[in-house]
């Protein structure tokens, strides 16, 4: 019975082997094609981040290029992009721009990105802070104040610059209380860089304030 059992054993066990093997080569190529998949997609992932690198390494190295010829904006207007690298070479034209006294420009290219749905809203919301800077009397206070006031909204990733702008804006109308409270407000928000804090801080003592006060 022991040699009987063995020999089944031995017969079942050679069977099944056979089974093995011809399922292998029958669905075998299913798991070689997934291995492959698997590493080409890894390889096609490692290319495509070494792609971006190079890109982006390219783009700033032309920048850097541009804004040290004799005529930054006309360089930078001749490097090829397309869209937030697009964005933010207007960034840096309209900066120039309004560097050269050219604010009509400036403002122009500036409410051009800050109008483009396609790019982030953080690029967005900075072009339009930007042309509240730059726009002088090519503004009108109320869109001026409106720009303002939305780009203050809590939570919009210049909340302060904006904040700031506005308490410069009571300032200029006269509003000397007004400009008081919103540079206290400056003070007490949570991620007012030191800096800001110490505009805010003289912009309280020159208007006769106290930054301590509550």
């Amino acid at each position: 019975m022991h040699d009987s059992d063995s020999f089944i054993d031995e017969v079942t066990e050679e069977v099944r082997r056979d089974r093995l093997w011809g399922l292998f080569r029958k669905y075998g190529w299913i798991g070689v094609v997934a291995i492959l998949a698997l590493v080409g997609g890894s390889a096609y992932v490692e290319w495509q981040k070494a792609s971006a690198k190079a890109e982006a390494e390219a783009f700033g190295d032309a920048v850097l290029a541009a804004l040290q010829t004799e005529n930054p904006a006309e360089a930078l207007q001749a490097i090829p992009a397309a869209g937030p690298q697009e964005a933010l070479v207007k960034l840096l034209t309209a900066a120039q721009a309004a560097e050269d006294g050219k604010r009509a420009a400036a403002l122009a290219d500036l409410r051009a990105v800050g109008a483009d749905a396609s790019l982030p809203d953080s690029l967005r919301q900075l072009a339009r802070l930007k042309a509240v800077l730059v726009a002088g009397d090519l503004m009108s206070p109320e869109e001026r104040t409106a720009e303002l006031d939305e780009l203050a909204n809590p939570g919009a990733p210049f909340r302060l610059l904006a904040m700031e702008q506005q308490a410069l804006a009571a300032v200029a109308a006269g509003d000397t209380a007004a400009a008081i409270a919103k540079a206290r407000e400056i003070l007490a928000a949570e991620g007012a860089t030191s800096g800001l804090q110490q505009r805010a801080t003289e912009l309280i003592v020159a208007l006769g304030g106290d930054p301590a006060a509550a």
